[in-house]
């Protein structure tokens, strides 16, 4: 069975719907709903207050958060205080700790914890401002020194904390 009034030559419908999805400048296929009238982000340094931090950690976040923002939106970065949106924040936990243990004195699996705080704030849409911390973590085999495989947890942590951060600002979760 087919349904004819379905039938009005495929794709113009296709670009029809395409079209209405994306003229409005506000729905984007990867969930995100910006302002349409916004054309800036200011994505400054993030700071390290974690005593344990490597000191580059901010420094890589921040590259993986513009990269983020300026490949999943139409925003440029620039760095301005009166930008459509600020974000700033500072690396506030770096923590190890047992994950699993093989008994009382003995770990198996070790896991280390990033803490980012973020204050965001939107120039346009002030109620979407928020000030929140995001916590990812990842587990390593207690038999490896943190030094080992510290670049490779980071690179993964920082690229979880930075979808949430961006999820949270601009997908609206």
């Amino acid at each position: 069975m087919t349904f004819s009034f379905l039938r009005i030559s495929g794709s113009p419908m296709i670009f029809l719907g395409v079209a209405l999805m994306t003229g409005c400048g506000i729905y984007k296929f990867n969930g995100a709903s910006i302002n349409p009238e916004a054309k800036t982000v200011n994505v400054k340094l993030i700071t390290s207050k974690a005593p344990l931090a490597p000191p580059t950690l901010g420094e890589n976040l921040t590259e993986v958060l513009r990269n983020k923002i300026t490949s999943q939106s139409r925003l440029v970065q620039v760095n301005s205080d009166s930008a459509d949106y600020v974000f700033n924040g500072y690396v506030s936990g770096y923590d190890i700790t047992n994950a699993a243990v093989i008994n009382v004195e003995q770990a198996a699996a070790l896991r280390l914890t990033i803490t980012v705080t973020m204050d965001f704030k939107s120039r346009l849409s002030p109620k979407d401002n928020f000030n929140q911390p995001f916590s990812r973590f990842e587990d390593f085999s207690a038999s490896q020194s943190i030094t080992q495989v510290q670049d490779q947890l980071i690179t993964q942590i920082n690229k979880d904390i930075s979808d949430d951060i961006f999820n949270r600002a601009f997908v609206n979760w």
